[in-house]
């Protein structure tokens, strides 16, 4: 009975809350530069090699914008700053899974 219990709540959990399992997340915290690559997307670099592609909800980036991280490691769901805004990160992938 507890092992058909278990499997009930691990399977209403995933069900239920998907981005915990497939939440990707990545240290920026020392990332070099940054290119804007549309008007919702950027591209993280460190020493001239990419490091992750940071796809954004509800801001729009250009070349000027003045990006801050909240955190060093940031997931999916997570927030960077652009322009003094707080923008959701909709999906953060690295650069070695493009």
């Amino acid at each position: 009975m507890k092992k058909k219990i278990f499997i009930l709540l691990s399977f209403s959990i995933l069900l239920f809350s998907p981005n915990l399992v497939l939440s990707d997340c990545l240290d920026l915290g020392h990332f070099t530069s940054w290119n804007v690559q549309d008007n919702h997307t950027i591209l993280f670099y460190r020493q001239n090699s990419p490091l992750a592609k940071v796809d954004l909800q509800g801001c729009t980036v250009t070349a000027s914008s003045n990006i801050r991280l909240t955190k060093s490691y940031l997931c999916n769901g997570d927030v960077l700053i652009v322009d003094g805004r707080e923008c959701t990160i909709m999906t953060i992938t690295s650069a070695s899974s493009q």
